[in-house]
């Protein structure tokens, strides 16, 4: 099987995969924020909530339903900056995905990727990264929103985490992003072999 990947070429797809796998799994997570209502656990990720206050029509009482899910529409998300977030790290996730498949492939494939096409792909990375990056910055900005007020002890604000604090899911999210624009975006530069140069 013939391969138009370096050595380090191989390197970076595998790191691209690791990156994208990491920053993928991260903005899906709904543990971002992670707080208490009700006496119990609560998390939230850009368009995800763990744990939520339904009413009991019952007992007409209000209690938490423990389960993880999406908001019902995308106007459900509690703040603008939460859905601008939402929008930003996802398409930088989508180009993650999408250089690292790509390089993977020229794992295998003769021709595929050449100097060129790795550096194209490098930046491609690069302008990824940036989106995920700006999407984590903008994220603090969502913690004055009533919801995670009420799980913050009435204490948070933009960048403020009150009573809350940061989830596993953030960091892993803009550690994958990172490690693409810094990492991935310079091995790219020696990722694809030299073309052959064929006379006419």
């Amino acid at each position: 099987m013939a391969s138009s990947l370096t050595c380090t070429g191989v390197i970076w797809a595998l790191l691209s995969l690791l990156c994208a796998a990491a920053s993928c799994v991260g903005f899906f997570m709904p543990y971002w924020l992670l707080g208490t209502q009700m006496d119990k656990p609560v998390s939230f990720g850009t368009f995800r909530r763990c744990s939520y206050p339904v009413r009991d029509e019952e007992k007409q009482i209000t209690v938490m339903l423990e389960q993880c899910g999406r908001y019902a529409s995308f106007q459900g998300i509690p703040s603008l900056e939460w859905r601008i977030c939402t929008v930003v790290t996802g398409v930088g996730c989508g180009l993650l995905l999408l250089v690292a498949l790509t390089a993977l492939m020229g794992c295998c494939i003769s021709d595929l990727i050449s100097r060129t096409i790795g550096r194209v792909a490098g930046g491609i990375q690069f302008v990824g990264g940036l989106l995920i990056g700006s999407g984590c910055a903008l994220y603090p900005l969502g913690w004055d929103s009533e919801e995670v007020q009420q799980t913050c002890n009435n204490s948070s604000d933009q960048f403020k985490l009150g009573s809350c604090q940061i989830g596993w899911a953030y960091y892993c999210t803009g550690a994958g992003a990172a490690a693409a624009m810094l990492l991935c975006t310079w091995l790219s530069c020696f990722a694809g072999k030299k073309q052959k140069q064929y006379p006419y």
